[in-house]
């Protein structure tokens, strides 16, 4: 029955992200920067990050812990990557947030729902499918090297663009300011082009099928709100203060 389950997700989750990357085009999800009443009831965003967040935490927990890799250091080593990115995001992260926005309930709803999924995906493929290829020669692989460069970096440059955005405005301050230092001399939305690196990194280490799933489905999420933000940046402080950044990365970002 599990396997069932992941490999229909396994083919089922691609043709959805095609089709949230191109909504997403058409509908702003109403947190952040596009905070909506027309999303409905809402929560305060450090309530709606941790539940939203910690799903994916515990589950990878679950598989890791039902299994049989606390043998492999290799698999002990990608579950302890993984739950590293979301012990940040789900009780660091939010803990750091300031200001008094809120989260809709539905984003929060949706947010658990594939994170969850997320989190089957790629701890059943790790853990249980493909467990026995991860011997300890795995560490001296390319893949594995080069993807925990880009996982590092990734994570850095999501970290420090995160400290930006968050130290813009001085305390009470409710205006919007374009971010200019670090990441963002090159990029509009720093912190999410680091976090579709870290995952890039992820799944390039892991050589993992669901881990690039996940890859895709950061970039169908992540791409057009941060082509929105690009362009409502443009809209607030103009064309040329957000396109004169030196644009060595896709100009979605």
């Amino acid at each position: 029955m599990m396997e069932t389950m992941y490999h229909t997700l396994l083919y089922a989750m691609p043709v959805l992200a095609v089709i949230v990357f191109i909504a997403l085009f058409f509908v702003k999800a109403g947190y952040g920067i596009f905070q909506s009443r027309q999303w409905g009831i809402s929560l305060p965003n450090k309530v709606g990050w941790v539940i939203m967040e910690c799903p994916a935490f515990l589950m990878m927990l679950f598989f890791w812990a039902q299994s049989s890799a606390q043998s492999s250091a290799v698999l002990l080593t990608f579950f302890l990557l993984f739950e590293l990115h979301y012990f940040q995001r789900s009780f660091i992260f939010p803990m750091l947030m300031k200001g008094k926005s809120r989260m809709p309930i539905a984003i929060t709803a949706m947010g658990v729902l594939f994170n969850v999924i997320n989190a089957f995906l790629i701890g059943y493929d790790l853990f249980y499918l493909h467990a026995d290829i991860y011997t300890e020669a795995w560490f001296t692989t390319p893949s594995f090297i080069g993807g925990c460069l880009l996982f590092f970096g990734g994570m850095g440059i999501n970290l420090h663009a995160d400290h930006i955005i968050r130290n813009l405005r001085p305390a009470g301050d409710t205006r919007h300011y374009l971010p200019q230092k670090g990441i963002y001399h090159y990029v509009t939305s720093g912190n999410y082009f680091g976090e579709l690196v870290e995952w890039t990194g992820f799944a390039l280490l892991t050589q993992s099928t669901a881990a690039w799933i996940f890859v895709l489905w950061t970039f169908a999420n992540l791409a057009p709100r941060a082509y929105a933000i690009r362009n409502r940046y443009r809209e607030e402080f103009g064309r040329e203060a957000v396109g004169s950044r030196k644009c060595l990365i896709p100009y979605i970002f």
